[in-house]
């Protein structure tokens, strides 16, 4: 269970790395890059790279691009997908309903390099995983989004949720569909302009139970710096803080 804990950032820096229909919600060009190291003294250690990079133009669309790397033990994964979103107005005040698709590809390896062994095929278990091709996959994704109110939803992974994968038996600790609530509070005689927002997401996980993530967001100096915490139903918590500098960039 303890991989299952998706990057921090998707509650509230970068949403489009959980759902695309938030690529390109804002109108220019944004990017994101993300770097993971856990218990970095174990050899086999979990790590995780993530760029992404989203625009979003003034006739309704959006469009981005997700990489994502991630190696554990033996095994690394390797994610590449673009998407396109449209986001049609609902009223004067910015509110929007939102549709995002994303296509790709997956590619799941064990990495020969790291495995101390005299034959490779002296496993079967790592001879079936070596068979396992680069695939198509894509994600869907809904948004309803106003300044104050985001409720969204969004089911990752499309090939293994319609049950295409020829090893779908054996896949756990997958996520098979999220969604999330969230509604911002601004206190602008607080500290200099304070945000607060509170979110609540919940995840189905392939082979494991339902995850309910409850936290929030706190930003002050008018979003110049923010601290988040959410628990996990899973028994753990994720925290952080940020700053931004200037207008161009925020580090978490």
């Amino acid at each position: 269970s303890a991989q299952l804990h998706p990057l921090g950032a998707m509650y509230f820096q970068n949403q489009y790395l959980s759902n695309p229909a938030m690529a390109g919600l804002e109108q220019g060009l944004r990017a994101d890059l993300a770097y993971r190291k856990q218990w970095s003294s174990i050899p086999g250690a979990p790590e995780t790279q993530s760029l992404t990079a989203d625009y979003g133009s003034a006739k309704k669309s959006g469009v981005g691009i997700s990489i994502y790397n991630d190696e554990a033990g033996l095994q690394k994964k390797t994610r590449v997908m673009g998407s396109y979103a449209y986001h049609l107005p609902l009223n004067s005040n910015g509110s929007k309903l939102s549709f995002g698709v994303s296509l790709g590809f997956m590619d799941e390896r064990l990495m020969n390099e790291k495995m101390n062994t005299v034959n490779e095929n002296y496993d079967v278990a790592v001879s079936k995983f070596a068979d396992r091709d680069t695939y198509v996959d894509g994600d869907f994704g809904f948004a309803l989004s106003s300044k104050k109110l985001n409720f969204q939803g969004a089911i990752p992974n499309l090939k293994s949720f319609f049950g295409k994968d020829s090893h779908e038996d054996e896949l756990v600790d997958q996520a098979r569909y999220f969604a999330a609530v969230s509604y911002k509070f601004y206190l602008a005689n607080t500290l200099e302009g304070m945000g607060i927002e509170p979110k609540v997401v919940y995840r189905d996980i392939r082979g494991y139970k339902s995850i309910a993530d409850i936290g929030g967001n706190v930003t002050l100096a008018n979003n110049q710096v923010n601290v988040m915490a959410m628990y996990h139903t899973s028994e753990s918590a994720t925290i952080g803080m940020g700053v931004k500098y200037k207008s161009l960039m925020q580090i978490n």
